[in-house]
């Protein structure tokens, strides 16, 4: 029986209608007496701008956008699809899950559909598992999305934490294929680096709000800890793959700050050239920073067919990981 892979077959993104700048946020911040600048914010995290959810719009809404935007790419109807996984931190809900939901807007009749939370290393999870699944043979075209609205758990008088995060969602279509378009893919986590490095620790007992319900982060040790464990994953999956770094020919790191993608391509030896930045436009949008950035790089041609392709995040947990794609897409005309 001849080898199953997958590969990707096309991308899509969604942002809310609001975009907000530093200056902007500096200067809703100043009303509340919480000092901060475009200065500052753009030296420390290489941001400048974010979009933030308008009041009533979804993390499925932003999701059914994002799937749809994949899906016209792809040529794909949404009767093809068989599989969905969500990546999000930010559910509207406990249950059912977004990814549920997210078929009952698409369409969707059959297969299987569910959500994965590994905050901001979550597409990568996810995709690592659509990749998986499809190599059963059992399915034959997913969608996998990453969403968040980082925006409605970050504590607005914090200035640490407010500055960085934006809301989004990314979605690439999976399909079946005889020859591979995933060639590796390293996940890892570390349990000892727990909420009180990363975390939102509120939970509801009882119908109450228990915990403090905002993001909180140990910067400089997030930062330290970002840097060692993506580049050590980008050097694992090369091995995995038989490559190595000067085969890689587009880098797309998880959006979170600058300096740190900086440094990781630095460590892994990695032209700054073939780094996609989409930071500055977009900030932190956990789940859904890789495949935003996937997605823009697709569609200005920054990835060309047979480019092999880096994806690294990391988050809370602590989780992270890579995969290495080989782009078997035609470029877009």
């Amino acid at each position: 029986m001849p080898q199953i892979y997958s590969k990707i077959i096309g991308t899509g993104s969604a942002l809310p209608q609001r975009a907000t700048d530093n200056q902007a946020l500096a200067d809703e911040l100043g009303l509340r007496g919480i000092q901060t600048s475009d200065e500052w914010i753009r030296t420390r995290t290489g941001i400048e701008k974010r979009y933030l959810a308008e009041r009533g719009l979804t993390t499925t809404q932003l999701a059914e956008r994002a799937a749809k935007s994949a899906l016209w790419d792809a040529g794909v109807d949404p009767s093809e699809i068989d599989l969905i996984i969500v990546a999000t931190t930010t559910p509207d809900m406990i249950f059912p899950s977004t990814a549920c939901q997210l078929q009952k807007l698409l369409g969707c009749s059959k297969g299987a559909a569910f959500d994965l939370q590994a905050v901001c290393a979550g597409f990568i999870y996810a995709l690592t598992n659509a990749d998986a699944l499809i190599r059963t043979g059992v399915y034959k075209k997913a969608i996998v999305v990453g969403v968040d609205i980082m925006s409605r758990i970050v504590d607005w008088d914090d200035r640490s934490t407010c500055v960085l995060f934006g809301d989004g969602a990314g979605a690439v279509i999976l399909e079946a294929s005889n020859e591979p378009g995933i060639l590796a893919a390293r996940l890892s986590v570390d349990g000892t680096l727990d909420e009180n490095v990363l975390g939102c620790k509120a939970f509801i007992n009882g119908g109450e709000v228990h915990g403090d319900p905002y993001v909180r982060m140990d910067g400089q040790h997030v930062f330290r800890m970002a840097v060692s464990s993506m580049s050590e994953s980008a050097k694992a999956v090369l091995s995995d793959a038989g490559l190595s770094v000067e085969d890689i020919d587009c880098y797309v790191p998880h959006q979170a700050n600058l300096r740190i993608m900086q440094k990781v391509a630095q460590k892994i030896g990695i032209d700054e050239n073939k780094m996609v930045v989409t930071v500055n436009r977009h900030g932190n949008t956990s789940a859904a920073s890789v495949p935003l950035a996937l997605d823009n790089a697709a569609r200005h041609n920054d990835i060309k067919k047979n480019d092999i392709v880096l994806m690294q995040a990391v988050g809370a947990g602590m989780a992270w990981g890579s995969v290495l794609v080989k782009w078997t897409k035609e470029n877009n005309q």
